[in-house]
Order: C-alpha cells, then structure tokens, then sequence
C-alpha cells in the first residue's frame, strides 16, 4: 500500500515517513488479525503531531446505536516513556471519539448552544463502550511524539467503515444516530 509512496515520494519535505505508517498498518493487521477489504470490521489510519496511528474496529449496530465491540489499536509514537499511561491516553481517545461519532453533536440557535450542559448533551455511557481494547506499540528509538491527540480522529472512520462493512451504508456526517 504505501510502497509506491516509500519508492517514489512526492515533493522535497514530505510531512510523514510512508515507512513508519505502514508499520502501523502491519501491526494493527498482525494483533487483529484482519483478513482485508473482505473483513466485515473497519480500518482507519492518521497521521499527525508526528504520531501514526492505526484501528481496527468490530461494530454492530443495535436498534438505533451503533456499537463499537472491539478495538484493536496500533500507534508508532516514538520511544514510549510511560507504557501504561500511554495505553490509558490512547483507550481514553478511542473511548471518547466513538461517544462523539455517535451521539457528537453541538447545535445553535441566534449564536447560543441549544445543548449547555451535560443533561442535554448525550455522551457514551459504560455500557456503549467497547467490550475490548487493545493497544499496540511500535517498538523503535525514535523520539517520543505526540499521543494526546493522534488516536482521536481516525476511530471515526475506521467505526463508519465498521458500519460500512455490516449494513452497505456510509457513515459521513455524525452523529452516526441522526437520521
């Protein structure tokens, strides 16, 4: 997948390494054992703050709710100082970015939000979170990088192709729950 863009890379500065995201890739591949497009779960990748991270993401859906029953996750962010608190910051993201793909959703009327608290504003509760996750980490000596941010965004796609993958029926906007 990425060998054209290791052999052969577009422009002078390219922001990312393709080796190093394809070594995500490979991971998430091998701990899930994910068997490719005809797997009925979904894959995402990201890139950012220097960090790669790839999901695999088991899915139902269940009356109105999507549910996310298993992730497995892989992150390249460089030397790992602290193994636990890394793996809690990712489970944290992954956790929190399936609650935002399915009930995220921030409304307003004459500028102000129509949601203004958390009794208004639904949020994933125990029960709707997966069941598992796993997190994997590349193990290689470059400097450590970011991890707050970079397990967020991808979780969204790789649960919308989850979905995908199920029911024939793209995800694109969230919350996945609106009709």
């Amino acid at each position: 997948m990425f060998d054209k863009a290791i052999q052969n890379p577009v422009g002078e500065n390219n922001q990312y390494d393709a080796k190093r995201y394809k070594g995500v890739l490979q991971l998430v591949k091998e701990k899930a054992k994910w068997q490719g497009l005809s797997d009925k779960r979904g894959v995402a990748a990201y890139f950012c703050h220097n960090t790669y991270v790839a999901h695999v993401v088991e899915a139902n859906h269940l009356s109105e709710t999507p549910i996310a029953q298993h992730v497995t996750t892989a992150v390249d962010c460089g030397v790992v100082v602290n193994k636990d608190a890394a793996k809690n910051m990712v489970e944290g993201a992954v956790i929190d970015g399936i609650g935002n793909a399915i009930y995220g959703e921030m409304t307003f009327t004459d500028g102000k939000p129509d949601k203004e608290n958390f009794h208004s504003y639904k949020m994933i509760r125990m029960p709707e979170s997966p069941t598992s996750i796993e997190v994997h980490f590349v193990e290689n000596e470059e400097k450590p990088t970011g991890l707050g941010e970079p397990p967020f965004p991808p979780v969204f796609a790789a649960l919308a192709n989850a979905l995908y993958k199920k029911e024939h029926k793209r995800f694109y906007h969230q919350p996945f729950t609106k009709k």
